[in-house]
């Protein structure tokens, strides 16, 4: 499981005293812990799927953060993120392109939007971004 493997490259990374890389595992256990709880609540199990989720968010976050430290000129900073972002987008699956969405969904009987965001939520979770199905769509 995806939190197994994470867990375990945080201590590696404490035993190879890599502090950027443990900034960010920390922070991403914390979040999958989290979102454990919640679920648990519901009386559910949290999936890779749901770790994938936590994974973008923490990524977009990143990026916002990087783009912040670059417009007030810390590169120093700007560069710890980007390292983290990599080693955060380790444990993303492969992300479907452009074209297998399109072709996904001219595969579907019903391509209406809320239909079509449905499917891709059931099926394709954690494997596609979902602002970029709707983009693939609107352009069909």
């Amino acid at each position: 499981m995806l939190y197994d493997e994470i867990k375990k490259a945080n201590v590696q990374a404490l035993k190879d005293k890599d502090a950027v890389a443990r900034s960010i595992y920390s922070v991403l256990l914390n979040k999958i812990k989290l979102e454990e709880i919640k679920k648990r609540e519901k009386g559910e199990e949290i999936a890779d799927a749901d770790i994938s989720n936590i994974l973008q968010k923490a990524i977009k976050e990143l990026q916002d953060e990087k783009a912040n430290y670059e417009k007030v000129g810390n590169m120093e900073e700007s560069g710890k993120i980007a390292t983290q972002i990599e080693i955060a987008s380790k444990y993303l699956p492969k992300m479907l392109s452009d074209e297998e969405i399109k072709d996904i969904i001219l595969s579907l009987e019903d391509k209406s939007i809320p239909a079509v965001m449905k499917h891709f939520k059931q099926n394709y979770n954690g494997k596609c971004d979902m602002r970029k199905v709707q983009e693939v769509l609107k352009g069909i």
